[in-house]
Order: C-alpha cells, then sequence, then structure tokens
C-alpha cells in the first residue's frame, strides 16, 4: 500500500483535530521548525504516516540517526495518542514525549507504545531514541 501525502485541507494525522497545514505540515513541508518536543513527535508521527520519511530521518539525531530507513509497505497507521510529556518546551534542551501509536498490518491491529526522548540543539528538536514497551496482551 503506497502512502500518500495529506493534502493543506486534511485533518492532520497526529490526531490535534487542526488541518494538515496548520499542524504538522507546516514542519514537514520546512516552512517552521517544531517549536516543542510533542510537535516534534507529532509531526514525525504524521510523516510516518504519509511516507515522508526524508523529514523522519532530517529529525532523527544526528548521534542515533540510522542511514536509511525501510518503512514497511503493509502497515497503515491509524491514530496517535500523547499521553504525557515531560520538559520539551520551547525554552528546554531536553524533553520526553510518552505516546501511543496505532497500526494495522494485514488486518492485524498493532501497537506502540513509546516514551521518546529529545534534544533541542541550534534551536532545533530532534528525535534521539525512545523505550518501546513490551507488546501487551
Amino acid at each position: 500500500m503506497a502512502k500518500q501525502r495529506a493534502t493543506r485541507t486534511e485533518e492532520c494525522p497526529c490526531g490535534s483535530g487542526r488541518g494538515y497545514a496548520t499542524c504538522c505540515g507546516r514542519f514537514i513541508d520546512g516552512a517552521e521548525s517544531a517549536p516543542t518536543a510533542e510537535a516534534l513527535m507529532r509531526s514525525r508521527y504524521t510523516a510516518y504516516a504519509t511516507g515522508r520519511t526524508d523529514y523522519v530521518l532530517a529529525t532523527w539525531h544526528p548521534s542515533t540517526r540510522p542511514a536509511a530507513l525501510d518503512p514497511d509497505p503493509e502497515l497503515h497507521w491509524l491514530g496517535l495518542r500523547v499521553e504525557r510529556t515531560e520538559a520539551g518546551g520551547a525554552a528546554d534542551a531536553e524533553g520526553r514525549v510518552a505516546f501511543v501509536a496505532r497500526a494495522k498490518r494485514g488486518g492485524r491491529a498493532q501497537r506502540l507504545e513509546e516514551l521518546s526522548r529529545f534534544l533541542r540543539e541550534d534551536g532545533r528538536w530532534y528525535y534521539v531514541d525512545g523505550e518501546i514497551a513490551p507488546p501487551s496482551g
């Protein structure tokens, strides 16, 4: 299944309830940098959901960034819920965001629960790494 880019008028995949262009689209399309760790996390989820791996890699901290991403074409992202944030504001240098992302692959539902760590360097937020919760069930 090929990912499709969100249009400017569609609701943003991150679940904010806002339009793509006024939510994550402005970060993904390069008009602005995400002002907080949570905004970066939401925009990275949206980038995964819309196939924008270029943005995912560009917002990954160089110390942990993989050389390339090979997204699963069968994985369809369904929704995001932010559980909590720890720091990560516009004046912070570090932050953490706990979230649950839902997906479907081959008709089977999946959940990704992660506590992601972010750093702000030279005014830009970067994803560093995350602690993934073991699958429940």
